[in-house]
């Protein structure tokens, strides 16, 4: 019984080695946060809700967590980017970031849609007849979504859509569908079916990429940190301002 007893604690110790150490990264938004984690817990999460701090921010906050990790004496097995679709520099932003350390390091990348990560905040508030619809927004009233099950299985691929009282109305006559995400909230008083539950407040953030990554991780499902390049969905286009003075 005590050899049983010992051989269960060995597994559990080289499972618990196994466990990934991982910088997350998550900049598609007007989120910028970064989170440190290790054996699916999350060490330090470093952000900021308020918008347009991308540039400035996400360097000191790598560099917090590259100041931990040096103290602790903790090796880092990979880097997670928030992937996209979203903002076009948020985007660029993170994932410049996320190269870099994954080069720098000599570590594995890891690409996790940004759709997939709101979703995921959402699998412990809806029943298993939801579907799960994050949105980011674009302009005016289109919105980037991708629809899920519960299971995070994809039900519609992602793609960019321009908001009416009819959209989505194929799925709402069969199922019941959250909508979050800050794309979500312009697009409450027009999707007006029985079956549409809006949640406010959800946003993408670092600290909700662990359980993915670490999922990825133990499939080994990288990608190449040299050629990657985020899901912008659409093309940029720069605009020149009414009162730009020739």
């Amino acid at each position: 019984m005590c050899s049983l007893f010992f051989l269960y604690l060995r597994h559990l110790k080289c499972e618990s080695e196994n466990m990934p150490t991982i910088i997350h990264i998550e900049t598609a938004t007007e989120v910028c946060s970064a989170a440190l984690s290790s054996a699916g817990e999350v060490l330090l999460l470093k952000e900021n809700l308020n918008g347009q701090s991308h540039a400035t921010s996400l360097g000191v906050y790598v560099e917090e967590m590259m100041q931990y990790v040096r103290e602790k004496g903790i090796r880092i097995d990979a880097i997670s980017v928030s992937s996209g679709p979203g903002s076009y520099t948020g985007l660029r932003i993170g994932v410049s970031e996320a190269k870099g350390l994954s080069y720098g390091l000599d570590i594995p990348l890891i690409a996790i849609p940004t759709h997939k990560i709101m979703a995921s905040l959402m699998r412990g508030k809806a029943g298993s007849d939801y579907l799960l619809c994050p949105m980011i927004d674009a302009r005016r009233m289109e919105v980037y979504t991708t629809i899920y099950d519960i299971d995070l299985n994809i039900v519609r691929a992602t793609s960019a859509d321009i908001v009416d009282g009819e959209s989505y109305a194929d799925l709402l006559e069969k199922r019941k569908i959250l909508f979050f995400g800050n794309g979500a909230e312009k697009c409450s008083e027009i999707i007006q079916h029985p079956n549409a539950t809006f949640v406010p407040g959800i946003k993408p953030t670092a600290a909700a990429m662990t359980d993915l990554a670490e999922k990825a991780f133990a499939v080994a499902d990288f990608v190449d940190s040299a050629y990657f390049e985020p899901f912008y969905l659409k093309e940029f286009i720069a605009t020149i301002p009414r009162n730009k003075v020739i």
